[in-house]
């Protein structure tokens, strides 16, 4: 497959794999690059810069491909992470939340950046700022979202007409139907995180993995919308909890230690899935098994292009 993302990146597949906290460590990273997709290694979670350089150093003992390093902006210090990643000559950066202005001046064009957005307005300043590429996610995705609920099929062509960068789409794909519907949208690939949560190498406990196989769309919900930063989580008692607050006008000191990193961490990490949260979006109505990542990278190729090669046979009729 061709185009700008591809060409601009120096993979085979305009497919990405998200920044998936705590889940995206080297030998998730590795096997998407490897299969001809960009994988990510994820610095949320990491216990700080040396855990880093280590990830990046074991990712290229898997893989000599490209790969990336995500950043969350504006929940922790990314300073010796960011001098790590430039260091270490990480060919592309991801730059989430916050304002990525001041980070896209310090990178300095030493990597191709890809900033995650949500809607025209973001996307233009990003490309004012300096961006290759943006992501933009729609209210399907899982995870941190805009604050609109405007749907991945209609933010994405907005954004494609808004800026002149390439723009990959995200939210509520996980097939290669989705990924030809991206194409068809005007975008130029597309970023998954929910689909390689449910992966043999992603670094995530089985009941988390097995919560999004037999979760259906509304086996998802939205919290921390109070605090203007909404995300989609698979439903859990846990998570009905943090709403029930939210909606009975809890402050936010009452529940921004709901919505910490170690909660997440009960649910991804040690499966205890009704007592914390974890992020998912509503495709995993559309995943059925755990696959190693690489298969998922061939299996959304093939599923692609049979999808194009149907809708050729409907235009000739």
């Amino acid at each position: 497959m061709k185009t700008r993302v591809t060409e601009m990146l120096g993979i085979a597949y305009p497919i990405v794999q998200g920044g998936l906290a705590r889940v995206a460590k080297a030998e998730l990273c590795a096997a998407v690059s490897e299969a001809g997709g960009l994988g990510q290694i994820a610095t949320a979670g990491l216990e700080g810069a040396a855990a880093l350089r280590a990830e990046i150093q074991r990712c290229r003992t898997l893989t000599q491909k490209p790969f990336g390093v995500n950043f969350p902006l504006g929940r922790m210090d990314i300073t010796a992470m960011m001098e790590v990643a430039l260091e270490e000559g990480v060919p592309v950066i991801a730059l989430t939340a916050g304002n990525p202005a001041p980070w896209i001046k310090r990178i300095n064009g030493a990597a191709k950046i890809l900033v995650l957005i949500a809607g025209p307005e973001l996307a233009k300043k990003a490309e004012a700022a300096g961006a290759d590429m943006v992501a933009t996610v729609g209210y399907e995705g899982g995870g941190h979202l805009g604050r609109s609920d405007e749907t991945t099929f209609v933010m994405v062509p907005r954004v494609v007409r808004a800026v002149s960068i390439p723009v990959l789409a995200s939210g509520g794909i996980a097939t290669g139907a989705g990924l030809l519907a991206a194409l068809s949208l005007g975008a130029e690939g597309v970023e998954m995180g929910t689909r390689f949560v449910a992966t043999r190498e992603a670094q995530a406990h089985e009941n988390y993995k097995q919560a999004i196989v037999s979760a259906e769309p509304s086996g998802t919900m939205i919290i921390k919308r109070s605090l203007g930063m909404p995300g989609r989580a698979l439903v859990s008692a846990f998570a009905q909890q943090i709403a029930a607050r939210e909606a009975a006008g809890a402050p936010a000191e009452e529940i921004v230690p709901m919505i910490a990193g170690s909660v997440n961490a009960i649910a991804t990490d040690e499966g205890r899935m009704q007592e914390g949260f974890a992020w998912a979006g509503q495709c995993s109505g559309l995943i059925e098994d755990i696959p190693p990542a690489g298969e998922v990278v061939r299996r959304m190729v093939q599923e692609a292009e049979a999808g194009l090669l149907r809708l050729r046979g409907a235009f000739a009729a």
